[in-house]
Formats: structure tokens, sequence, C-alpha cells
């Protein structure tokens, strides 16, 4: 997606390979055969500023638009109530990426 290799300064909610298989087959093979969907879904898990660790808590505004909320701090957060971050703070070229074990999805 052109749209996330171009982002400067976001945050990346990335779920792990668990996290997939935790998803309904239905529901993934629907994702996988729709690509409007497939990008709202990938688009809400990117943040559109980098947070660090001292930032994360609290309500985001997410590339797709709606919003994510994370909770806890420390070494130890939550997203949208029920994903937990496994491993966070990875810095690459253009994001910090937290590293999640559910596959977000959006509201709308």
């Amino acid at each position: 997606m052109d749209s996330l290799n171009g982002a400067q300064g976001v945050t990346v909610f990335a779920p792990t390979n668990d996290a997939f298989a935790k998803l309904p087959k239905a529901d993934l093979d629907k994702a996988l055969a729709d690509d409007a969907l497939l990008k709202k879904i990938l688009t809400y898990h990117v943040v559109t500023t980098q947070l660090s660790p001292d930032t994360l808590a609290g309500t985001h505004k997410t590339l797709q638009g709606d919003d994510v909320t994370v909770t806890g701090g420390g070494t130890s957060f939550t997203v949208n109530g029920s994903s937990m971050v496994v491993c966070g703070n990875v810095s690459t070229a253009n994001a910090t990426v937290y590293i999640v074990d559910s596959v977000l999805m959006p509201k709308s």
C-alpha cells in the first residue's frame, strides 16, 4: 500500500501471525477478497502520529479515520480493550511499531 510506504512519523499496530489465526476463516476470506475492506482494516492499524511508550496511552486517530484507544502504562498496554501489546517501541525508517495479539477491526 503506497499510502503506508509514504507515511512519515506514524505508529503501526502490527498483529502477530497468531492474531490472524484468531479470526474466523470466513471473516479473513471476506477481507482478503475485498480490496476496499482490506484497506480499511489495514489503515485502522496505523495512527497518524508517532507514539512513544510515554504517549501511547490515550485515544488516537487512525489513517482509516476511526480512533483507537490505548490503555495501560509501563510495559503493559491494551488496544481497544482487548488487544494486548506483546512487544513495542520498535523503530523503523518511518514508524514506531507495536506488535499486538489481535487484529483490530474498525467500527465503521
